[in-house]
């Protein structure tokens, strides 16, 4: 597979980790096979503390400066045992060598194009320098991208696996769905529940547009409600005051009145009115 090819790779190469260039080996080396060596130099304290074969950064950084002020303090005693050798050559010569002073303007010009190309030559140096730190950078930005996706490509297997068995189980799932709509021989098949489907969406926009037409009839019917409340309201004042008549009339009658037989016809009215009005809109009583 190439996928476990690819991932095989990774994992040979990540067997060998990543470290700063081992520009220590040969100094560590000797210092080790020296037990004599100064142990005062920052150099040495770095290299007992820490691992010659894994050099850091801050070890590193710390070498350089110790080494650019020991050339440093080498370059001045070359160039002062050069110029006591020739001053000496110069008088104890024969003859002795005189120098003129044109001779002398000269070689301090040659001295100034000779340091300018010097410079010239550290600033591309520098730059040089910039760009490889600049380069190591992005290198180590890439490196790590590489192992997080190294990481990546180690899950990728139980997760790729995990999904071939979810896939499988919706096949199946998916199989016997198709089984108990009918899909097989003598079933419904996938055009038979298609024809359902087209079915209940015919369904679906009759139930639509029959809602549709009840919320268009909502109001009217509001309307209509109103109405028939009002006239309800009415009814049952009108049947307060019959019932108040009526016990008037009891008391009439017990006062020995005339008015009973008309007022009991009205009240009776009344109640049918009533019980015919709440059955109509369906209110209990």
């Amino acid at each position: 597979m190439p996928l476990d090819s690819t991932l095989a790779a990774l994992l040979e190469r990540q067997a060998q980790p990543l470290s700063i260039i081992r520009l220590s080996e040969s100094i560590s080396s000797t210092t080790i096979d020296n037990p004599n060596a100064r142990t005062s130099d920052i150099s040495n304290s770095v290299l007992t503390t820490e691992d010659p074969s894994q050099p850091t950064p801050a070890s590193l950084a710390a070498d350089l400066s110790h080494y650019r002020d020991l050339f440093s303090k080498l370059r001045f005693s070359y160039l002062e045992q050069v110029t006591k050798e020739k001053f000496l050559r110069a008088i104890v010569g024969d003859p002795p060598l005189i120098v003129e002073n044109a001779e002398n303007v000269e070689l301090e010009k040659q001295l100034g194009e000779i340091k300018a190309v010097l410079k010239m030559q550290k600033e591309g140096v520098q730059r040089l320098v910039e760009d490889l730190e600049a380069r190591g950078r992005e290198l180590a930005r890439r490196y790590e991208g590489v192992v997080l996706r190294g990481e990546v490509l180690e899950r990728l297997p139980v997760e790729i696996e995990g999904l071939e068995e979810r896939t499988r189980e919706l096949r199946a799932r998916n199989a016997d769905f198709v089984d108990e709509m009918g899909g097989g021989p003598g079933g419904m098949g996938v055009d038979g529940v298609r024809e359902v489907l087209r079915e209940k969406e015919r369904e679906r926009e009759e139930v639509e547009k029959r809602v549709k037409r009840l919320q268009r009839e909502i109001p009217a019917k509001a309307r209509e409600l109103e109405r028939l409340e009002g006239e309800l309201n009415g009814l049952a004042k009108e049947r307060e005051r019959a019932v108040e008549q009526a016990r008037e009339a009891v008391r009439s009658r017990e006062d020995g009145g005339v008015v009973r037989d008309e007022l009991e016809m009205r009240g009776r009215w009344l109640s049918g009115c009533e019980e015919g009005l709440k059955g109509l809109l369906g209110v209990e009583a």
